[in-house]
């Protein structure tokens, strides 16, 4: 099983298949390298090198005590692309993932050819009089609340509503994705799973500022998680080579739902 010692002394697992230019994938909470199957196997067979990694605390990384923040998650995913040696790659990361291909990107420009936000975190996902749309701030401790008295059953939860949209009239629930969601998280520690929301609490304005690669920001209008309004047009004004593309009454997990619309759509960009 790959994996790497970060200079902290954490073990973190990755995947790296094929040959040619990198495209490196940050997942979303509470979830793991998984969930980009659909995603890692489209590109693989576009001729692409693919790498994806368990966020420490995530998956078959190692469940460590401390460190479950941005900066060291973004540290972390520093230390594999030096080990790998990646340079000209493309990062894209989803949710939690987008937050820290973010700040990845921000501090680590010269490894990077482009990057993709898909329904992602940034610049801030918190209701505000600056931010209407977000998420107030009981919607947190909620997740918090919920991850810490029965994670079992609130990971069945999340996936069954608001994640993929099934909770919504007239869609069709899938319990293959619903069991492979409560899968990759219950993989995981509970201690990282309830500290990871402090993440987004956090702003990344000054991150999205930094950046000058180009970069896509992909979301769905009906993502009940991340809000489209809280996300999407103010990462755009703030990035210097921004990019929009929305979907209309998608939901939070369409990477996984409609992969058939959306890689087509990253390998569009990629090759542009």
């Amino acid at each position: 099983m790959p994996t790497i010692i970060t200079p902290d002394g954490v073990e973190i697992f990755y995947k790296d298949w094929g040959a040619g230019q990198p495209i490196v994938f940050s997942h979303g909470w509470p979830l793991s390298a998984d969930d980009w199957d659909a995603q890692m196997m489209f590109f693989l067979h576009k001729g692409y090198r693919v790498i994806a990694h368990d966020r420490r605390g995530h998956g078959r990384s190692a469940q460590v005590g401390t460190g479950n923040d941005m900066n060291h998650w973004v540290a972390d995913l520093a230390a594999l692309t030096e080990h790998l040696g990646l340079r000209d790659a493309v990062h894209i990361g989803h949710s939690t993932g987008g937050g820290e291909v973010a700040r990845y990107v921000a501090r680590y420009q010269d490894r990077v050819a482009k990057a993709v936000l898909v329904a992602s975190l940034t610049p801030n996902m918190v209701k505000s009089p600056d931010n209407p749309a977000g998420q107030p701030q009981e919607w947190f401790d909620q997740v918090r609340a919920g991850t810490l008295a029965n994670r079992a059953e609130f990971f069945r939860a999340v996936p069954e509503g608001p994640f993929y949209g099934f909770n919504r009239r007239g869609v069709e629930p899938s319990e293959g994705v619903i069991a492979n969601w409560w899968r990759q998280a219950m993989a995981g520690s509970i201690q990282a799973h309830y500290e990871t929301p402090l993440s987004w609490l956090e702003d990344y304005t000054e991150d999205l500022q930094k950046i000058t690669v180009p970069v896509l920001v992909m979301h769905g209008d009906d993502d009940q998680i991340v809000p489209f309004a809280s996300s999407v047009p103010r990462a755009v004004d703030l990035l210097k080579n921004g990019t929009q593309k929305t979907y209309p009454g998608y939901p939070h997990g369409m990477l996984t739902t409609h992969a058939d619309v959306l890689n087509p759509d990253l390998l569009a960009f990629i090759q542009s």
